[in-house]
């Protein structure tokens, strides 16, 4: 869809909403199926691609009513099941759809305290979305209601109304619960078990709370304030918060438990490590993990010409792989002054990991994409820089056990792209540190830490969540692991003081 102004689409909504406002209490289902999409405003994307300030605008007070109107409230509640944490998602909306933002958000807080993250970068059309009856009726995901949006809509009114909600924490339990990672994981398991009245530590490796929301995502997806915000009821809940703690280094992770006395230990510390292709060339300077990338340019301001941070100069960006990561790596790259930004990606469009939004955005934004083809070597120069990048092209096969159709080399389609700068964004595996300082915690052949049903490890009274556990995975699977884990914390430590 070609870019729309942000003021043309508040006139067409406030049209939408006096016409059905007067019957929003009636409205029949083949009323609401007539309700078009609310599409969300963005910014220009000439002028967003020369900033870093937020792309989506968010709804405005009608888009919201208008897109509430649109939930059929079903019988079956079939998109709280799509929910990793299970928002009561068709109460919240009606809220909306009636005006009652204060109410709509108490029901979203009652499961989760990251909503405006979550509206902003969850996949809502692989979960909630995907099982909406409204799409469904369609036969298309991008028709169901835009549970996401809508989510988004009502943190950022309360944010903006001065209405935080902060949970209601019960008494003393005398327990004490360590949280290892300020991750979407580890902020919900510090809420959840700090509900229950026990006294819980955040540890956090960095200067900064947030883990992957704030050094993997930019600030033109997710705003750091916003992040800031959300982590601030934390505070007002009574966790503790300790930064530059690295827990492995600075103190073992059975130190905790032996000789700090805590009664319980979450481990949520990610899946930070870079993977590589393994092709030749990629030791040049010029080349470049999307993690250390995107973290200098994230956490570190590498953006922010008065920031110490160095960041390499770059003309002609490569980023590899199809992704999240690939989409905000190349769109940081144009922001940070490249006059081309090539993704590469050895499938098609179609087979594309990335969200539909992201890549239609970084196209708009100049991002060009070349499907069928990946790296075969980076070239350097007399000086060890990438001078250019040797390509493959591919064509697809039958489908791989991802339900993907393979690529297939084309053999002799070798050529060549002057490049100065790669990026590779093919995937992250799991932060190493806590298992190779307790080796007596089970991990898998990927170094994924191994949990039974109720996320306890190998060891007694340590749980782990989020992509520690999974892989690389998508925010709101780490928030829900993070639910399952205190949940089970919670629970052990009633038991125990039975």
């Amino acid at each position: 869809m070609s870019y729309i102004p942000e003021e043309q689409l508040i006139t067409q909504a406030k049209c939408l909403f006096e016409e059905y406002l007067p019957k929003v209490e009636t409205l029949k289902v083949k009323e609401r199926q007539k309700i078009p999409c609310q599409e969300m405003p963005t910014q220009d994307p000439l002028v967003r691609s020369q900033n870093m300030e937020e792309v989506a605008l968010g709804y405005s007070f009608e888009q919201a009513r208008v897109e509430a109107m649109r939930c059929l409230q079903c019988v079956k509640k079939n998109c709280i099941e799509g929910c990793p944490v299970k928002i009561d998602i068709p109460r919240f909306i009606d809220h909306i759809a009636k005006g009652e933002f204060e109410q709509a958000i108490a029901v979203v807080k009652e499961t989760t305290l990251l909503p405006a993250v979550c509206g902003r970068v969850c996949p809502q059309e692989k979960q909630c979305q995907l099982y909406c009856t409204l799409g469904k009726s369609f036969k298309n995901v991008e028709k169901s209601v835009a549970i996401g949006r809508l989510e988004r809509f009502v943190a950022d009114w309360e944010r903006e109304n001065g209405k935080v909600i902060v949970p209601f924490v019960k008494p003393s339990t005398g327990k004490r619960v360590a949280v290892v990672g300020s991750g979407p994981a580890g902020l919900v398991v510090a809420a959840d078990c700090r509900r229950e009245g026990h006294h819980v530590t955040l540890f956090e490796a960095f200067h900064k709370l947030g883990g992957v929301l704030r050094y993997g995502i930019p600030e033109f997806r997710l705003p750091n304030d916003i992040i800031d915000k959300e982590i601030e009821t934390l505070h007002s809940m009574g966790v503790e918060i300790k930064t530059n703690f690295v827990v492995g280094r600075t103190r073992k992770l059975t130190d905790l438990i032996e000789k700090d006395g805590y009664d319980a230990v979450f481990v949520g510390t990610g899946a930070g490590l870079p993977i590589f292709m393994g092709i030749e060339g990629e030791n040049l300077v010029g080349v470049f993990s999307a993690n250390e990338y995107l973290t200098r340019a994230n956490l570190m301001k590498a953006f922010d010409k008065k920031a110490d941070t160095p960041i390499y100069p770059s003309k002609n960006v490569m980023v590899l792989g199809g992704g999240n990561v690939a989409m905000d790596a190349s769109r940081m790259a144009k922001r940070l002054g490249a006059e081309n930004v090539y993704v590469v990606y050895r499938r098609t469009e179609n087979e594309m990991p990335a969200r539909r939004e992201e890549v239609l955005h970084a196209k708009e934004e100049g991002v060009v994409f070349c499907y069928l083809q990946n790296a075969n070597r980076i070239i350097g120069d007399d000086k060890g820089r990438v001078r250019s990048v040797e390509c493959v092209r591919y064509e697809l096969g039958e489908p791989d056990a991802s339900g993907r159709r393979a690529p297939i080399l084309i053999n002799g389609s070798e050529f060549e792209m002057e490049i100065d700068t790669v990026i590779v964004a093919v995937g992250n595996g799991s932060n190493p540190l806590i298992s190779q300082t307790t080796p007596q915690l089970a991990v898998n052949k990927r170094g994924n830490i191994v949990v039974d049903e109720t996320q306890k490890t190998s060891m007694d009274k340590i749980f782990a969540g989020g992509d520690i556990v999974l892989g690389a995975a998508t925010v709101i699977l780490a928030m829900g692991e993070g639910r399952r884990s205190a949940a089970s914390i919670n629970k052990m430590l009633a038991e125990a003081a039975d």
